[in-house]
C-alpha cells in the first residue's frame, strides 16, 4: 500500500483513528486539520473537558453527601484558575500524546482548512494543494444556535464556551434537556449556579428509556432551581448585562432574567465550507453525508465517518467506523451492520444503554420480556449511599437471548460494556446468571437482572419462571 496516498480530513477521534490505522496498514497518510493539535472537538471542546468537570462536580456532590455519614468537610472553595489549568492540562497531555503517535507512524500532519478542488485534490487554506488517491472525511460537527438567539452574544453561550469556565453565573438558563444540557447544567449547579432548565418536550432526554431517565429527572428537579418541561424559549433580549428570556408554557408566557443562557439544542455536521459541491459526494436533507455500510460515499475516491455520516454523534462510533472504512479499502468483508453502540449520559446518576430499548422493541412489535433489578437490593449500592439506580434487561422470551441492556446509577458508564459484550456474543440470561460476579459490586446487578428473568433472584422475590 506504500504507493496509495490517503488524505484524512479532520483530526478528531474518527480522523486520527483512520489515519493511524491506515498508516499501520501501509498507506501513505496525510492528516489535515484546522488546528495544530490532534483530538478534535471531543478532546478539546467536548468529551474530555466536560468529563473532567463532571468528575469535579461529582466530587463536590460526594463532599456534600458525606455529612450523611457523619463527616463534614465544610463548604468547598472553588478556584476557577486552578480548575481550568487542571482541565487544560489533561487536554494538553492527551493531545501531545496523539501528536507523538502521529510522528511515530510517519504521518504527515498539515494545519489548515482543507477544501475539495475536485474528487482527488484538496487545497489547504487557499494555498497548498494535495493530490490523493483516496480521502476520508471526518470533519465532525458543531453546536446549533438558533438564529433568534445569535444577536444576544454577551449572555448566550454554546457548549464550547460553557466549558471554558470563564465565570460562574449566579443564574444560568440551560435551553435543551438532552445529554449536553444536563451534563453542563450538572456542572454549573455543583459549582454554585442556580440552574433553570427548559425542554420543549414533556420529559428530559426525550429519546431515552423512561425507566432510566426517571431517577435522574427526580434528582434534577430537586437540585436545579427550576425545570420547565413542555416549554419553549421565545426570545432573549439583553439589557444591563442580563438576559431577559421569554418562556412560553402551554397556556401562558412569562419573562425571567438570567446572567447567562446555555443553548444546547443539538449539533450540525461540518459538511459546509469544505467544497463538497466540487465532488460527487451526496448529502441528505439534514446535511449528513450519504454513506454505505463501509463508509463509502457516492464518490468512489471519498469516504466519510463520524458525526458527518449521521446519528448517533458519538466519538466511539466514529473510531469504530474509521477501522471499517480502512478495512473496506482493502476489500475486507467488514461492514457497519447490526453493530451494538453503547451510549452514556454522564450526569449524576449516570445513564447508559446498548442494544434494543423497550420502546424500540414495542415499535418493532417484537416479542420481548423486561427484567429489572433495583439497586436498593444491592449491597454495594447501599455502601455507596447510591440506591436510586436500577439495571434493566430486554430479552427474547423463547431463546432467553439478551437484546438490550439499560443501566441508571452511579458508574453506569463503566458497567455498560458487559452489556455490549453480552449482546455481541449472543449471550443468554443463563450465561449472565452463571458468570460469577465479584461481591459486593454494582456489576452484580447485571447478573441479578438475569436471575430476575429466570425466576432465581436471591435479593428480590419473583415467582419462579414456568
Amino acid at each position: 500500500m506504500s504507493n496509495v496516498h490517503l488524505v484524512v480530513l479532520g483530526a478528531g477521534p474518527g480522523g486520527y483513528s483512520a489515519a493511524f490505522y491506515a498508516a499501520d496498514q501501509g498507506y501513505k497518510v496525510t492528516l489535515v486539520d484546522t488546528t495544530d493539535k490532534l483530538g478534535g472537538v471531543c478532546l478539546h471542546r467536548g468529551c474530555i473537558p466536560s468529563k473532567a468537570l463532571l468528575h469535579v462536580s461529582g466530587l463536590i456532590a460526594k463532599i456534600r453527601q458525606a455529612k450523611e455519614f457523619g463527616i463534614d468537610f465544610g463548604t468547598p472553595h472553588i478556584d476557577l484558575k486552578i480548575l481550568n489549568e487542571w482541565k487544560e492540562g489533561i487536554v494538553s497531555n492527551i493531545s501531545d500524546g496523539l501528536g507523538h503517535l502521529c510522528k511515530q507512524r510517519g504521518i504527515t500532519y498539515v494545519t489548515g482548512r482543507g477544501v475539495f478542488v475536485n474528487s482527488n485534490t484538496i487545497k489547504i487554506s487557499g494555498s497548498q494543494s494535495i493530490v490523493f488517491d483516496r480521502c476520508v472525511i471526518a470533519t465532525g460537527s458543531r453546536p446549533v444556535v438558533p438564529d433568534q438567539f445569535v444577536d444576544s452574544k454577551s449572555v448566550v453561550m454554546d457548549s464550547t464556551e460553557a466549558l471554558s469556565l470563564s465565570s460562574i453565573p449566579e443564574k444560568l438558563l440551560v435551553v435543551g434537556g438532552g445529554y449536553i444540557g444536563l451534563e453542563m447544567g450538572t456542572v454549573y449547579s455543583a459549582l454554585g449556579s442556580r440552574v433553570t432548565l427548559v425542554e420543549v418536550k414533556d420529559g428530559l432526554l426525550p429519546e431515552v428509556d423512561r425507566d432510566l431517565v426517571r431517577p435522574l429527572q427526580e434528582k434534577l428537579f430537586n437540585e436545579f432551581e427550576s425545570v420547565y418541561l413542555g416549554t419553549e424559549v421565545v426570545s432573549i433580549r439583553e439589557s444591563g448585562k442580563l438576559g431577559y428570556v421569554t418562556l412560553a408554557f402551554v397556556d401562558e408566557s412569562k419573562e425571567e432574567t438570567f446572567d447567562r443562557v446555555l443553548i444546547s439544542v443539538g449539533r450540525r455536521p461540518n459538511t459546509d465550507e469544505i467544497g463538497i459541491e466540487n465532488t460527487k459526494v451526496k448529502l441528505d436533507s439534514n446535511g449528513f453525508v450519504k454513506v454505505d455500510l463501509k463508509g463509502q460515499t457516492s464518490d468512489s475516491a471519498i469516504l466519510a465517518i463520524g458525526d458527518i455520516s449521521g446519528e448517533p454523534m458519538l466519538a466511539h462510533k466514529a473510531s469504530h467506523e474509521a477501522r471499517i472504512a480502512i478495512d473496506g479499502l482493502k476489500a475486507k468483508g467488514i461492514a457497519f451492520k447490526d453493530t451494538v453502540i453503547p451510549a452514556v449520559v454522564f450526569t449524576d446518576p449516570e445513564i447508559a444503554w446498548c442494544g434494543l430499548t423497550e420502546s424500540e422493541a414495542k415499535k418493532k412489535s417484537l416479542k420481548f420480556e423486561v427484567a429489572k433489578f433495583p439497586w436498593r437490593a444491592s449491597g454495594r449500592a447501599h455502601t455507596l449511599g447510591r440506591t436510586e439506580g436500577s439495571t434493566k434487561l430486554i430479552l427474547q422470551p423463547e431463546s432467553k437471548r439478551v437484546l438490550g441492556v439499560g443501566i441508571v446509577g452511579y458508574g453506569a458508564g463503566e458497567l455498560i460494556a458487559e452489556g455490549v459484550l453480552a449482546i455481541n456474543m449472543g449471550a443468554k440470561a443463563d450465561d449472565l446468571s452463571h458468570c460469577i460476579h465479584p461481591h459486593p459490586t454494582l456489576s452484580e446487578t447485571i447478573m441479578e437482572s438475569a436471575d430476575v428473568f429466570l425466576g432465581t433472584a436471591t435479593h428480590i422475590y419473583k415467582r419462579p419462571r414456568k
